[in-house]
Protein backbone atom coordinates (compact mmCIF):
# COMPACT_ATOMS: atom_id res chain seq x y z
CA UNK A 1 0.00 0.00 0.00
CA UNK A 2 1.32 3.49 -1.41
CA UNK A 3 1.74 6.28 1.89
CA UNK A 4 2.83 9.76 1.72
CA UNK A 5 5.11 10.27 4.23
CA UNK A 6 7.71 12.80 4.41
CA UNK A 7 10.28 14.16 6.32
CA UNK A 8 11.47 17.67 6.62
CA UNK A 9 14.92 18.64 7.54
CA UNK A 10 16.55 21.88 7.96
CA UNK A 11 20.92 22.08 8.16
CA UNK A 12 22.24 24.87 8.84
CA UNK A 13 25.29 27.00 9.54
CA UNK A 14 25.01 31.20 10.05
CA UNK A 15 26.39 34.34 11.24
CA UNK A 16 25.14 33.67 15.04
CA UNK A 17 27.73 30.58 15.19
CA UNK A 18 30.36 31.22 12.56
CA UNK A 19 32.07 34.06 12.30
CA UNK A 20 31.61 35.90 8.68
CA UNK A 21 34.59 35.52 7.33
CA UNK A 22 34.41 31.25 8.12
CA UNK A 23 31.09 31.45 6.40
CA UNK A 24 32.49 31.26 3.54
CA UNK A 25 34.46 27.67 3.77
CA UNK A 26 30.73 26.54 4.47
CA UNK A 27 29.29 27.93 1.03
CA UNK A 28 28.43 26.37 -2.08
CA UNK A 29 30.03 27.57 -5.76
CA UNK A 30 27.01 26.61 -7.66
CA UNK A 31 24.17 26.54 -5.53
CA UNK A 32 22.09 24.53 -7.82
CA UNK A 33 24.10 22.06 -8.87
CA UNK A 34 24.62 21.41 -4.83
CA UNK A 35 20.80 20.93 -4.36
CA UNK A 36 21.04 18.58 -7.27
CA UNK A 37 23.99 16.67 -5.51
CA UNK A 38 21.82 16.70 -2.36
CA UNK A 39 18.70 15.24 -4.08
CA UNK A 40 20.81 11.84 -5.06
CA UNK A 41 21.50 11.35 -1.83
CA UNK A 42 19.09 8.14 -1.22
CA UNK A 43 16.09 8.52 0.73
CA UNK A 44 16.20 12.52 -0.06
CA UNK A 45 13.51 13.55 -2.66
CA UNK A 46 13.38 17.48 -2.56
CA UNK A 47 16.01 20.08 -1.68
CA UNK A 48 16.23 23.88 -1.90
CA UNK A 49 19.63 25.90 -0.42
CA UNK A 50 19.14 29.64 0.87
CA UNK A 51 22.22 31.35 0.57
CA UNK A 52 23.26 34.62 1.76
CA UNK A 53 26.23 36.78 3.03
CA UNK A 54 24.98 35.96 6.67
CA UNK A 55 24.05 32.19 6.12
CA UNK A 56 23.62 28.74 4.46
CA UNK A 57 20.35 26.55 5.03
CA UNK A 58 20.10 23.23 3.26
CA UNK A 59 16.35 22.25 3.14
CA UNK A 60 15.10 18.48 2.33
CA UNK A 61 12.57 15.94 2.28
CA UNK A 62 12.58 12.63 2.69
CA UNK A 63 10.58 9.85 1.88
CA UNK A 64 7.64 11.72 0.34
CA UNK A 65 6.02 8.57 -1.19
CA UNK A 66 7.31 4.61 -0.38
CA UNK A 67 5.73 1.20 -0.23
CA UNK A 68 6.61 -0.68 2.90
CA UNK A 69 9.57 1.29 3.18
CA UNK A 70 11.87 2.15 6.47
CA UNK A 71 10.22 5.58 7.38
CA UNK A 72 12.85 8.24 7.67
CA UNK A 73 11.57 9.76 10.76
CA UNK A 74 12.55 6.75 12.52
CA UNK A 75 15.71 7.13 14.92
CA UNK A 76 17.67 5.09 12.39
CA UNK A 77 16.55 7.04 8.94
CA UNK A 78 16.79 10.38 10.26
CA UNK A 79 20.87 9.33 11.52
CA UNK A 80 21.34 7.64 8.28
CA UNK A 81 19.90 10.94 5.85
CA UNK A 82 21.66 13.07 7.97
CA UNK A 83 24.99 11.67 8.30
CA UNK A 84 24.87 11.43 4.34
CA UNK A 85 24.09 15.50 4.23
CA UNK A 86 27.08 16.15 6.12
CA UNK A 87 29.06 14.33 4.36
CA UNK A 88 28.03 15.57 1.27
CA UNK A 89 28.43 19.07 2.65
CA UNK A 90 31.92 18.40 3.42
CA UNK A 91 32.62 17.11 -0.17
CA UNK A 92 30.89 20.45 -2.09
CA UNK A 93 33.23 23.02 -0.15
CA UNK A 94 36.40 23.44 1.07
CA UNK A 95 36.42 22.63 4.78
CA UNK A 96 39.63 22.06 6.08
CA UNK A 97 40.21 18.90 8.46
CA UNK A 98 39.17 21.07 11.67
CA UNK A 99 36.08 22.20 10.04
CA UNK A 100 35.47 18.74 9.59
CA UNK A 101 36.48 17.83 13.49
CA UNK A 102 34.25 20.22 14.74
CA UNK A 103 31.61 20.11 12.32
CA UNK A 104 28.77 18.64 14.24
CA UNK A 105 29.09 21.16 16.67
CA UNK A 106 28.86 23.97 14.28
CA UNK A 107 25.58 22.49 12.01
CA UNK A 108 22.25 23.35 13.57
CA UNK A 109 19.54 20.93 12.53
CA UNK A 110 15.81 21.15 12.86
CA UNK A 111 12.93 19.02 11.72
CA UNK A 112 9.16 19.56 11.13
CA UNK A 113 7.36 22.47 13.02
CA UNK A 114 10.77 23.84 13.95
CA UNK A 115 12.02 24.10 10.41
CA UNK A 116 8.23 25.97 9.92
CA UNK A 117 8.90 28.37 12.60
CA UNK A 118 12.61 29.29 11.34
CA UNK A 119 11.07 29.91 7.71
CA UNK A 120 9.14 32.23 9.15
CA UNK A 121 10.81 34.28 11.44
CA UNK A 122 13.53 34.64 8.02
CA UNK A 123 10.73 35.52 5.94
CA UNK A 124 9.12 38.10 7.92
CA UNK A 125 12.56 39.65 8.78
CA UNK A 126 13.09 39.45 12.58
CA UNK A 127 15.85 37.09 12.34
CA UNK A 128 17.74 38.48 9.69
CA UNK A 129 21.53 39.92 10.35
CA UNK A 130 19.73 43.49 9.90
CA UNK A 131 16.52 43.03 11.48
CA UNK A 132 13.68 43.86 9.00
CA UNK A 133 15.87 44.17 5.80
CA UNK A 134 14.53 42.19 2.76
CA UNK A 135 17.16 39.87 1.46
CA UNK A 136 16.54 37.05 3.44
CA UNK A 137 12.58 37.05 2.17
CA UNK A 138 14.11 38.02 -1.25
CA UNK A 139 16.19 35.05 -1.22
CA UNK A 140 13.27 32.76 0.03
CA UNK A 141 11.41 33.98 -2.99
CA UNK A 142 14.30 33.22 -5.65
CA UNK A 143 15.49 29.96 -4.10
CA UNK A 144 11.57 28.06 -4.84
CA UNK A 145 11.87 29.38 -7.93
CA UNK A 146 15.55 28.10 -9.09
CA UNK A 147 14.12 24.98 -7.46
CA UNK A 148 11.48 24.66 -9.24
CA UNK A 149 13.28 25.78 -12.56
CA UNK A 150 15.99 22.74 -12.28
CA UNK A 151 13.63 19.94 -10.41
CA UNK A 152 15.26 19.54 -7.05
CA UNK A 153 11.90 20.80 -5.34
CA UNK A 154 8.40 18.81 -5.26
CA UNK A 155 5.25 19.16 -3.71
CA UNK A 156 6.36 19.35 -0.27
CA UNK A 157 9.13 22.30 -0.45
CA UNK A 158 6.75 24.17 -2.98
CA UNK A 159 3.41 23.69 -0.70
CA UNK A 160 5.86 25.13 2.39
CA UNK A 161 7.79 27.96 0.43
CA UNK A 162 4.56 29.26 -0.96
CA UNK A 163 3.04 29.23 2.56
CA UNK A 164 5.37 30.94 4.30
CA UNK A 165 6.35 33.46 1.92
CA UNK A 166 2.40 34.20 1.09
CA UNK A 167 2.46 34.67 5.39
CA UNK A 168 5.88 36.64 5.26
CA UNK A 169 4.59 39.15 2.84
CA UNK A 170 1.37 40.02 4.87
CA UNK A 171 3.30 40.11 8.78
CA UNK A 172 5.84 42.61 6.73
CA UNK A 173 2.90 44.86 5.14
CA UNK A 174 0.70 44.51 8.02
CA UNK A 175 3.49 45.16 10.69
CA UNK A 176 5.61 47.80 8.75
CA UNK A 177 9.13 46.10 9.49
CA UNK A 178 10.87 46.58 6.43
CA UNK A 179 9.86 50.93 6.31
CA UNK A 180 12.87 53.29 6.62
CA UNK A 181 15.90 50.86 7.42
CA UNK A 182 18.59 51.99 8.43
CA UNK A 183 22.14 49.79 9.13
CA UNK A 184 25.20 50.60 10.88
CA UNK A 185 26.73 50.40 7.40
CA UNK A 186 24.08 52.57 5.98
CA UNK A 187 24.48 54.89 8.53
CA UNK A 188 28.45 55.30 8.56
CA UNK A 189 28.36 55.39 4.56
CA UNK A 190 26.00 58.47 4.70
CA UNK A 191 28.26 59.88 7.07
CA UNK A 192 31.42 59.46 5.07
CA UNK A 193 29.35 60.61 1.80
CA UNK A 194 28.47 63.80 3.84
CA UNK A 195 32.00 64.68 4.67
CA UNK A 196 33.79 63.64 2.24
CA UNK A 197 32.48 62.37 -0.92
CA UNK A 198 32.01 58.91 -2.27
CA UNK A 199 32.54 58.03 -6.06
CA UNK A 200 33.62 55.33 -7.10
CA UNK A 201 37.14 56.61 -8.25
CA UNK A 202 37.67 56.95 -4.55
CA UNK A 203 40.33 54.43 -2.75
CA UNK A 204 38.46 53.05 -0.31
CA UNK A 205 40.13 50.72 2.60
CA UNK A 206 38.01 48.30 5.27
CA UNK A 207 39.64 47.09 8.13
CA UNK A 208 38.02 44.35 10.20
CA UNK A 209 35.94 41.00 9.05
CA UNK A 210 33.54 41.08 11.43
CA UNK A 211 29.93 42.08 11.16
CA UNK A 212 29.96 45.68 11.66
CA UNK A 213 32.37 45.24 8.77
CA UNK A 214 29.84 43.27 6.96
CA UNK A 215 27.46 45.59 7.50
CA UNK A 216 29.42 48.33 5.88
CA UNK A 217 30.66 46.07 2.92
CA UNK A 218 26.81 45.48 1.74
CA UNK A 219 26.17 49.06 1.90
CA UNK A 220 29.16 50.05 -0.21
CA UNK A 221 28.26 47.23 -2.65
CA UNK A 222 24.64 48.40 -2.75
CA UNK A 223 26.27 51.98 -3.83
CA UNK A 224 28.99 50.23 -6.19
CA UNK A 225 31.97 51.20 -4.71
CA UNK A 226 35.05 49.18 -5.25
CA UNK A 227 37.21 48.37 -1.73
CA UNK A 228 39.99 46.73 -0.45
CA UNK A 229 39.80 44.46 2.63
CA UNK A 230 42.27 44.26 5.37
CA UNK A 231 42.08 42.01 8.61
CA UNK A 232 44.85 40.16 10.70
CA UNK A 233 45.25 38.06 8.75
CA UNK A 234 44.58 37.45 4.70
CA UNK A 235 43.24 34.13 5.01
CA UNK A 236 40.65 36.02 7.07
CA UNK A 237 40.20 39.01 4.45
CA UNK A 238 40.23 36.39 1.88
CA UNK A 239 37.32 34.54 3.90
CA UNK A 240 35.46 37.58 3.97
CA UNK A 241 35.58 38.51 0.44
CA UNK A 242 34.63 36.11 -0.74
CA UNK A 243 30.90 35.60 0.99
CA UNK A 244 30.36 38.95 1.46
CA UNK A 245 33.04 41.04 -1.57
CA UNK A 246 35.66 43.37 -1.96
CA UNK A 247 39.37 42.97 -2.45
CA UNK A 248 41.71 41.29 0.27
CA UNK A 249 45.03 42.86 1.10
CA UNK A 250 47.57 42.06 4.05
CA UNK A 251 47.16 44.16 6.35
CA UNK A 252 51.19 44.63 6.73
CA UNK A 253 50.67 45.79 3.18
CA UNK A 254 48.14 48.40 4.45
CA UNK A 255 50.16 50.08 6.83
CA UNK A 256 52.96 50.49 4.01
CA UNK A 257 50.60 51.80 1.62
CA UNK A 258 48.44 53.54 3.53
CA UNK A 259 48.72 57.65 1.71
CA UNK A 260 46.93 55.59 -1.12
CA UNK A 261 43.73 55.41 0.55
CA UNK A 262 41.01 58.68 0.90
CA UNK A 263 38.35 56.97 2.85
CA UNK A 264 39.19 54.30 5.84
CA UNK A 265 36.88 52.37 7.80
CA UNK A 266 37.86 50.69 10.39
CA UNK A 267 35.33 48.17 12.00
CA UNK A 268 37.35 45.30 14.24
CA UNK A 269 36.85 44.16 17.79
CA UNK A 270 40.70 44.36 18.86
CA UNK A 271 41.55 45.31 22.17
CA UNK A 272 44.44 47.70 21.23
CA UNK A 273 45.25 50.35 18.76
CA UNK A 274 45.55 48.87 15.37
CA UNK A 275 46.39 52.39 13.91
CA UNK A 276 48.60 54.69 15.61
CA UNK A 277 50.92 57.67 14.89
CA UNK A 278 54.15 56.08 14.94
CA UNK A 279 52.47 53.20 12.60
CA UNK A 280 51.74 55.68 9.80
CA UNK A 281 53.69 58.66 10.61
CA UNK A 282 56.49 58.23 7.67
CA UNK A 283 54.32 57.14 4.90
CA UNK A 284 51.84 59.77 5.84
CA UNK A 285 53.71 62.59 5.84
CA UNK A 286 54.05 63.41 2.11
CA UNK A 287 50.47 62.97 1.10
CA UNK A 288 49.06 65.96 -0.04
CA UNK A 289 45.36 64.69 -0.81
CA UNK A 290 43.23 64.27 2.47
CA UNK A 291 42.40 61.20 4.17
CA UNK A 292 38.88 60.35 6.22
CA UNK A 293 39.11 57.84 8.78
CA UNK A 294 36.13 56.38 10.57
CA UNK A 295 36.16 54.34 13.52
CA UNK A 296 33.33 51.88 13.89
CA UNK A 297 35.02 50.00 16.72
CA UNK A 298 34.23 49.39 20.11
CA UNK A 299 36.59 49.85 21.83
CA UNK A 300 38.28 52.35 19.62
CA UNK A 301 41.10 50.78 17.95
CA UNK A 302 42.62 54.08 16.13
CA UNK A 303 45.29 56.35 18.11
CA UNK A 304 43.28 59.92 18.11
CA UNK A 305 47.23 61.47 17.97
CA UNK A 306 47.22 60.38 14.17
CA UNK A 307 45.04 63.79 13.51
CA UNK A 308 48.26 65.53 14.14
CA UNK A 309 49.45 64.18 10.82
CA UNK A 310 48.58 66.69 7.93
CA UNK A 311 45.22 65.48 6.07
CA UNK A 312 43.75 63.22 8.15
CA UNK A 313 40.02 63.71 9.55
CA UNK A 314 38.78 60.98 11.94
CA UNK A 315 35.14 60.12 12.85
CA UNK A 316 34.12 58.40 15.49
CA UNK A 317 31.15 55.76 15.65
CA UNK A 318 29.43 58.00 18.56
CA UNK A 319 28.64 59.81 15.75
CA UNK A 320 26.52 58.00 14.02
CA UNK A 321 25.20 55.86 16.89
CA UNK A 322 22.34 58.09 17.99
CA UNK A 323 20.67 57.56 14.13
CA UNK A 324 21.44 53.93 14.50
CA UNK A 325 20.49 53.24 17.67
CA UNK A 326 16.68 54.93 16.57
CA UNK A 327 16.32 52.83 13.79
CA UNK A 328 17.52 49.75 15.52
CA UNK A 329 14.52 51.02 18.69
CA UNK A 330 11.58 51.57 16.42
CA UNK A 331 11.56 48.45 14.67
CA UNK A 332 12.52 46.31 18.01
CA UNK A 333 9.55 47.28 19.06
CA UNK A 334 7.85 45.38 15.74
CA UNK A 335 9.32 41.85 16.52
CA UNK A 336 6.94 41.12 19.92
CA UNK A 337 4.37 42.01 17.39
CA UNK A 338 5.33 39.32 14.20
CA UNK A 339 6.06 36.75 16.77
CA UNK A 340 2.24 36.80 17.71
CA UNK A 341 1.50 36.56 15.03
CA UNK A 342 3.74 33.84 14.32
CA UNK A 343 2.45 32.01 17.22
CA UNK A 344 -0.67 32.02 15.77
CA UNK A 345 0.18 30.82 11.88
CA UNK A 346 2.60 28.28 12.82
CA UNK A 347 0.01 25.31 13.69
CA UNK A 348 -1.87 26.45 10.85
CA UNK A 349 0.87 25.75 8.56
CA UNK A 350 1.80 22.95 9.95
CA UNK A 351 -1.84 21.31 9.88
CA UNK A 352 -1.30 22.54 6.14
CA UNK A 353 1.60 20.33 5.88
CA UNK A 354 0.28 17.67 7.72
CA UNK A 355 -2.86 16.94 4.98
CA UNK A 356 0.31 16.76 2.68
CA UNK A 357 1.47 13.47 5.17
CA UNK A 358 -2.30 11.99 5.26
Amino acid sequence: MNHVIFDVMNARVTYKNVPIHELSKFAFKNVEEAAKTFKKIPGVDECIIIQTASRVEIFTVSNTETIDSPDARRIEGKTLILNQVKNTWISLTGLKQIDIDHFDQTIEVYKSDDVYLNLLRLGSGIDSFVIGKPEVFDEIVQSLSHAKSVGTSGTVLNKLFENVIRLSTIMRDTTGIAKNIVSLGDTAVKLVEEKAGLDPKKKVLLIGTGNPAALVAKSLNKKGIFYDVASRSIERATGFTVIVGGTPVSFDDVLSTFDKYDIIFVATTSDYFLITFDRIRIVMEEKKKGTLILDLSDPRTVDESITALPGIKLLFRDQITEIYEESVKDRSTIVPAIEKIIEKELPILSARMRRLDA
